[in-house]
């Protein structure tokens, strides 16, 4: 697996145009496949379908007012439906015509109790699966509007990708967990646990040929999840310097791009061999030094000592005490193009390598 960041290099993103218009933050937009077409959706409680015009500028087609704020967006263009999720927990169902300058209300499904976060359409079993801030997955019959099944975690889910072969479902929440489910007409099943973030998960995508989970987080980092291998293999990549905020990756030219919330925009070659992250050790007490973390409250009576924070080497991903990982070091074989928290020990041995 692999990774490289090219920040210097000449080459990057190009500026095609803006879009000016809404009067609050644009909280999902996406492209009309085949068409010069966008459609977006914000907090100013509008969804609009903007198409680009003879003078090359983008004008919109669909003015369209909702009764509260919008929060997510997903639409499918194979059968031309829209779903704009909103802050008062409803998923709002349109169906667009062919020419993009009509919509057409279908049915409103109340799928959460608080702000939906994302909106997966599966096309297949008809299924309208959202998350929500209400710390509720749901999956909606696009059909009938009633419910099939719903699924409880601890923190809200803050974002969600669907594979549609499988039916298997990939909710990252508040707590930096992201959660693999097996979702059925009758409930559904939870397979697995990834954990690597110290922040929340603010962003997933999922690649369904080479069967690649990337997650993005307010910690700054990205981790590929090799969920086809089936090896438990991980990357990690830190290449912003704040939350990272969306991800796409693009098959043809196995390139990464993410953004972050100050604007930075990454494009990352995934052709490049790189060292495989460690997995973070659960431990007690420090694995270097054994003094006890804040938890472990039998050792700390019996040694008449305070606990301890854990944390991570990035290296090794041994769990130590702040006295043990004093040293911060840059690591790009293994992804880390920025300075981050090494223990001791391993410090050493990068300096030696570099």
């Amino acid at each position: 697996m692999a990774a490289e960041i090219h920040s210097r290099s000449p080459r990057g993103p190009v500026l095609l145009t803006k879009i000016p218009g809404h009067r609050e933050h644009v909280t999902s937009a996406c492209l009309i496949p085949r068409e010069d077409g966008v459609i977006t959706a914000s907090e100013d409680r509008t969804l609009r379908v903007w198409l680009k015009r003879d003078s090359g500028q983008y004008w919109p087609s669909i003015y369209h007012t909702m009764s509260s704020p919008c929060s997510a967006l997903r639409y499918h263009h194979e059968s031309r439906k829209i779903f704009v999720g909103q802050d008062s927990g409803a998923v709002v169902e349109f169906l667009i015509s062919d020419d993009f300058n009509k919509i057409n209300f279908v049915k409103t499904y109340p799928a959460h109790q608080n702000r939906v976060t994302e909106i997966i359409y599966s096309p297949g079993p008809e299924w309208v699966i959202s998350t929500g801030q209400d710390k509720f997955l749901t999956w909606m019959c696009t059909e009938s509007g009633s419910l099939v099944g719903r699924h409880a975690f601890s923190s809200w889910a803050s974002c969600l990708q669907y594979d549609e072969e499988t039916k298997y479902a990939f909710v990252g929440d508040f707590a930096g967990q992201i959660t693999l489910l097996k979702l059925e007409k009758d409930g559904c099943s939870v397979i697995s646990n990834l954990k690597g973030h110290e922040g929340s998960i603010s962003c997933l995508y999922w690649d369904p040929v080479q069967r690649y989970l990337f997650s993005g987080s307010s910690d700054h980092s990205i981790i590929l999840w090799d969920i086809g291998g089936r090896q438990g293999r991980t990357l990690i990549l830190q290449g912003h310097h704040d939350k990272v905020q969306g991800l796409c990756y693009l098959q043809l030219t196995r390139q990464l791009v993410s953004c972050s919330v100050d604007g930075g925009i990454c494009v990352w070659n995934m052709d490049i061999e790189r060292e495989e992250a460690p997995q973070w050790l659960e431990s007690d007490s420090c694995q270097k030094c054994a003094q006890p973390f804040f938890w472990n409250i039998k050792q700390m009576w019996d040694s008449r000592t305070l606990g301890l924070r854990q944390h991570h080497c990035r290296k090794c991903g041994k769990a130590v005490c702040g006295k043990c990982s004093t040293k911060r070091s840059s690591y790009p074989i293994m992804g880390f193009e920025f300075q981050v928290r090494v223990c001791d020990s391993c410090y050493e041995t990068i300096k030696d390598e570099e």
